[in-house]
């Protein structure tokens, strides 16, 4: 039997270039190549079109149209799109699964780092996002309650399952036999690229971020490591009005611009370590992409980052707070372990796999 499954999404990559939520396309090729009918539903566009064989619909062609699917997912479901979907269409579905990826079901103030003061939106907006954050909480509440007997729960990491729970107060009782635990797979790129510490290499750091101005990844941090280490040389890549706000460390390198896969795993054969620290993550797949092709890394000493980077040699975590670490150590003690041997934690074998298993589960779709 075909499963045929409806991708609920609010952005999806397409064919102008944008590459938002790309490891939901990532997810969705597997699918298709595992025998599944797979047709993405993004909230946020007008006319449908398909790419890489998938196709992608808006919500007025669902409206439209009278097909049965066997599932929707819903990825980091909201109550403007997922939410008012499901009331009118949840009928339409004999089974929902919902994958947390990290703000919809957590209270924003609470869990994640206060913002730059450039991007703060006054003591108003904060009140209202705290407002909004507890009716928003209070509503998946209830519906996750009430849905329970036909959803699925899968969470990308034991964090976001921690913090699901301790933010929207559910019952564990109500999910433990609905749930998993399943990591967001790494790019085909990194599957089959090998670090190569014999290449000639032109920085000594990298980051890379897709948004410079979300404080959660540390742009500061990066740039006062660089100013306190002019040894040494660092990459940054990423578009964000950060520097606008803040004096650039001369010895960083900023490429304002976003990369696809192919030009990562290129750049990053140039680079002697990556330097990744992060305040607030659900899991961190750039980070995992970077540690997977046997990178040296250095990360954030934080409890997901523990989680995610416990089976890797080449990964090495230091403080937030502070801002003298000693980089000429961590480096040397690095390359000392090179070349280290490739890990595939986070390969779509053991990752997207599962969720195939899951989703053809006969206990899920029966």
């Amino acid at each position: 039997m075909c499963i045929k499954i409806l991708i609920a999404v609010t952005d999806y990559p397409d064919l102008n270039g944008n590459t938002s939520l790309m490891y939901i396309h990532t997810r969705n090729k597997e699918y298709v190549k595992n025998g599944m009918a797979v047709t993405v539903l993004n909230f946020r566009i007008k006319e449908k079109y398909i790419i890489d064989g998938i196709q992608v619909i808006s919500l007025e062609n669902f409206q439209n149209s009278f097909i049965s699917y066997d599932a929707v997912i819903c990825h980091a479901a909201n109550l403007r799109n997922h939410f008012s979907f499901l009331q009118k269409y949840e009928n339409r579905f004999p089974r929902i699964i919902f994958f947390f990826h990290g703000h919809e079901v957590l209270h924003i103030n609470k869990t994640y780092s206060k913002p730059y003061p450039y991007m703060r939106k006054g003591i108003i907006k904060y009140c209202i996002q705290n407002i909004y954050d507890i009716f928003k909480l209070a509503v998946w509440r209830r519906y996750f309650q009430k849905m329970a007997y036909k959803s699925y729960f899968v969470f990308v990491s034991k964090w976001m399952l921690d913090e699901f729970l301790k933010s929207t107060k559910i019952d564990f009782r109500i999910i433990e036999n609905r749930y998993s635990i399943t990591y967001n797979c790494i790019g085909k790129e990194f599957e089959k690229a090998v670090y190569d510490p014999n290449v000639r290499k032109l920085f000594d750091f990298v980051t890379i971020r897709g948004n410079l101005d979300g404080s959660k990844y540390c742009i500061d941090i990066v740039n006062n490591l660089a100013k306190a280490n002019p040894q040494f040389s660092f990459l940054l890549v990423g578009k964000g009005k950060f520097f606008k706000h803040y004096i650039k460390a001369d010895n960083i390198v900023w490429l304002d611009k976003q990369l696809n896969h192919t030009q990562i795993v290129e750049l990053l054969q140039s680079v002697r370590c990556a330097l990744m620290p992060t305040r607030t993550d659900a899991q961190g797949v750039m980070m995992c992409e970077m540690a997977s092709i046997g990178m040296p890394m250095i990360t954030s000493d934080i409890q997901v980052c523990h989680e995610i980077f416990k089976d890797f040699e080449n990964v090495v975590m230091i403080s937030n707070d502070d801002l003298h670490v000693d980089l000429a150590n961590i480096l040397q003690r690095l390359e000392m372990g090179l070349p280290y041997k490739k890990n595939e934690i986070y390969y779509n074998k053991n990752t997207t796999k599962k969720e195939i298993d899951m989703i053809k589960c006969n206990n899920l779709l029966s």
